[in-house]
């Protein structure tokens, strides 16, 4: 019989194969595994996995909930090979999740968040192309129903402007979508991507779509001290607070937008305001 350490990288591997990340998963059932292992239990018990699921004192009970998930998972999975396996019950660790309520912005936010963005200084010519980088990228947040991840993890060679799509990668369960254009949004990628060029010409950039100064992928850090700056020099935010607008809250924008309607919607200036909608999919 394999050992459970031999059993939880099998698990994992079955499990990313079916287009998984596991990230969170991967680190908690290999830290239950030491648990285990200096506890000298030999197989999967109820009381040990609550045990190590309540470790960690420094975490809310959500945290704790989701450690015994991740042991409950793994355990389905063992107990077909090991029947000595207990699996732990649903709701030994019950949380209410608090779930924070998407702030739903009008055109006139989007417009000054996108004119804050054009007009923000940069010390040194190497950061020069930023402006137009954060407001192209705030701009597709607001259009096009993506995530903040799926944005930074376009290349050039995921923009095809001619037949007015993007290609998502890897996104959910490991499979690839194609994210229709409007004709306004792809005229303002066109005027980022020229200009990303200029600016990058004879010097080292990576592939990727948004890029930083020193010409990597944009961090995700950065991107949102960015856009909290920006959010706070605009009203959205008071200096003083530490919630608020959030980044993903576009993607609301965006359907808001989209669902009441079923043209097309773009507004053609790029001085403007931002980049036009997405296509109605219904």
């Amino acid at each position: 019989m394999n050992t459970l350490r031999q059993a939880v990288q099998e698990y994992l591997t079955l499990r990313r194969a079916l287009g998984f990340k596991l990230n969170e998963a991967d680190k908690g059932l290999h830290d239950f595994v030491t648990f285990m292992e200096q506890s000298r239990a030999p197989y999967i018990t109820q009381s040990l996995a609550l045990e190590w699921a309540q470790q960690r004192s420094n975490l809310q009970p959500a945290g704790w909930a989701q450690r015994l998930s991740f042991v409950r998972a793994f355990a389905r999975y063992r107990s077909a090979t090991d029947p000595r396996t207990q699996i732990p019950a649903q709701g030994l660790l019950p949380f209410r999740p608090k779930r924070a309520r998407p702030y739903l912005y009008s055109d006139g936010e989007i417009r000054r968040l996108l004119q804050a963005a054009l007009q923000m200084p940069h010390r040194y010519e190497r950061g020069a192309l930023l402006p137009w980088t954060y407001h192209c990228l705030f701009g597709l947040l607001s259009v096009s129903g993506m995530r903040l991840g799926e944005v930074r993890n376009l290349e050039l060679k995921d923009v095809d402007l001619t037949a007015a799509v993007l290609t998502i990668r890897g996104a959910k369960f490991g499979k690839s979508r194609l994210v229709p254009l409007h004709a306004s949004t792809c005229k303002v990628l066109a005027d980022y991507i020229g200009r990303r060029e200029r600016h990058w010409a004879e010097r080292p950039v990576s592939s990727y779509l948004f890029v930083s100064s020193r010409g990597n992928r944009l961090d995700n850090s950065e991107i949102h001290r960015t856009f909290y700056r920006l959010s706070r020099q605009i009203g959205l935010r008071d200096e003083s607070d530490s919630h608020g607008p959030r980044l993903h809250d576009m993607r609301h924008y965006s359907e808001s937008r989209i669902i009441p309607h079923t043209d097309l919607r773009g507004l053609q200036s790029l001085e403007n305001t931002r980049p036009g909608g997405r296509a109605n999919t219904e």
